[in-house]
């Protein structure tokens, strides 16, 4: 707990002084006692109160002016809450196997329309950022609230050759490091300290993949990026099994690695045809999801996958606050006056 206005403590020497000024005014009423004719009377009178009952008052109207000293303090303190106002990152996959049409039409496009309707359905306070990844990663869309702007980088994505899964990570963490200055940006082989465990930043990446990691950094290393800074990772294998069907990219397939624009296409007519493409590798999107506090989700339709991002537990993302909590302790010390006042009528009556 912190103190915006420390110096208002020493208000609680008003504590040691109230606590002499009550013993002398004890002292000062003993001298000009009532003397009684017969001390059985006395005896009599003081077994009906005890010392507990006589001082307890006093005892908290003590703890009342220090709860009020303390208000005057306007202490803060850091809370953890719950909040769907999360910055959330989503690593699509452009790579040349999400043309395979195992998914109708293809998978790239049952991937862009999943994500598309995730966009809309969020929270309007919440902020979402696009990373496409194929051999590179890149932001396409920083972090932002316009949907619009959201669907309209979805919508214009383009597959390009190969697969970079650490570096989608990596470029993910440093969207959110633009715009969070808590969070620090990505450097391989950092000394920095991961959060103690069950804590998290206030943001998280989903990643959507239908291979295997074959450019730039292991995923590996860059999920330990994201472990050091509390960025929890959720992973989403899509595709079928022993997939053998065709690709069909259209004419959008560019041999530059290139993620907009019509390419060159692939020679196979209007760009289909089969070719080489490597099997999702499920066990390291596990892991990623594991080490990161995140989840992995397994998709093979483009129903499954909408019902993925649907049940995305973005609302689990918890969130550090810093708040005056004065209105505790005025609140305490106000209770604490009544109770003192309610048990020295009830206990020692004026009349």
């Amino acid at each position: 707990m912190n103190m915006l206005w420390a110096s208002s403590l020493y208000l609680l020497i008003l504590i040691p002084l109230a606590v002499v000024a009550y013993i002398w005014i004890l002292r000062r009423r003993r001298r000009f006692v009532v003397r009684y004719s017969s001390l059985s009377l006395v005896r009599e009178a003081a077994a009906h109160q005890s010392q507990w009952r006589r001082h307890a008052p006093f005892i908290l109207f003590l703890l009342a002016l220090t709860s009020l000293i303390l208000a005057l303090t306007r202490p803060t303190a850091e809370i953890v809450v719950p909040s769907n106002r999360a910055t959330i990152i989503l690593a699509l996959d452009i790579s040349r196997s999400m043309c395979s049409t195992d998914i109708s039409p293809n998978r790239l496009i049952a991937a862009q329309e999943a994500a598309t309707e995730f966009v809309q359905s969020r929270n309007e306070d919440a902020q979402i950022g696009i990373v496409a990844f194929a051999g590179f990663a890149e932001l396409v869309q920083p972090p932002t609230k316009d949907r619009e702007l959201l669907v309209n980088a979805i919508a214009n994505l383009f597959p390009a050759r190969r697969t970079a899964i650490g570096s989608a990570i990596l470029r993910s963490i440093d969207a959110i490091a633009e715009i969070d200055s808590r969070i620090p940006p990505t450097q391989l082989n950092s000394d920095l300290q991961p959060l103690p465990d069950g804590e998290f930043a206030p943001h998280i990446i989903v990643l959507l993949t239908d291979g295997s990691n074959n450019a730039g950094p292991t995923p590996f290393n860059a999920a330990n990026e994201a472990v050091a800074r509390g960025i929890r990772v959720y992973t989403i294998g899509f595709g079928t099994v022993n997939n053998t069907s065709p690709m069909n990219c259209g004419d959008s397939f560019s041999e530059s690695d290139q993620f907009g624009g019509p390419g060159f296409g692939l020679g196979f007519g209007g760009g289909g045809g089969g070719g080489f493409r490597r099997e999702l590798d499920e066990v390291t999107l596990k892991q990623v999801a594991d080490m990161t506090g995140g989840t992995y989700y397994a998709a093979t339709s483009a129903d499954e996958l909408q019902n993925v991002f649907r049940n995305l537990p973005t609302y689990l993302v918890v969130t550090r606050e810093t708040t005056e909590i004065s209105a505790f302790f005025n609140a305490l010390g106000l209770l604490l006056i009544l109770v003192a006042i309610f048990l020295s009528l009830r206990w020692n009556p004026v009349l």
